[in-house]
């Protein structure tokens, strides 16, 4: 093998694994980058005559959220089906994410829903409260959301 054999081979082997090592760095990258995403898609199912839910879709779009809004006068059927308790109905229905999210929910608290992934259905804000997003601009004061499954119904949060 003579001396300039020798040196292209020493490139070729330099250059083929600054490749390879720097196209292994990028796809871990690209795994990495994904670890902690939440889910910004939402679907709700709502009645079809109710203003406070396009309002409610507004404030989840302005909050990233790509909302799918589904017609469905039948939305509290839907809800109990899903699990929501049938004293806790918000209203409408919502799945993120494999969760299930009734009602007027602020949305730091689904984005706490999907990043704490408790083993849990859903979350539920009962009623349409006056301060609750969807029926005011933004949420003021405190509302209660309540987690709901298997377990039964506990307080979510209280803020």
């Amino acid at each position: 093998m003579n001396k300039s054999t020798i040196i292209a081979t020493f490139v070729a082997v330099t250059i083929g694994g600054t490749i390879a090592f720097t196209s292994l760095g990028l796809a871990e990258n690209d795994d990495t980058s994904k670890v902690g995403e939440t889910s910004k898609e939402i679907t709700i199912w709502r009645d079809p005559g109710c203003g406070c839910c396009d309002s409610y879709a507004d404030y989840l779009e302005t909050h990233g959220y790509s909302v799918t809004r589904v017609d469905d006068v039948n939305f509290d059927e839907r809800s109990i089906d899903a699990g929501v308790p049938a004293q806790g109905l918000g209203c409408h229905l919502a799945e993120i994410d494999g969760y299930h999210v009734s009602g007027l929910v602020p949305a730091d608290i689904i984005e706490r829903l999907l990043t704490e992934r408790p083993d849990i259905t859903g979350i539920t804000l009962p009623g349409m409260p006056a301060n609750a997003p969807g029926m005011a601009p933004e949420k003021t004061g405190t509302l209660k959301t309540y987690a709901f499954g298997e377990d039964g119904v506990s307080v979510y949060a209280d803020e």
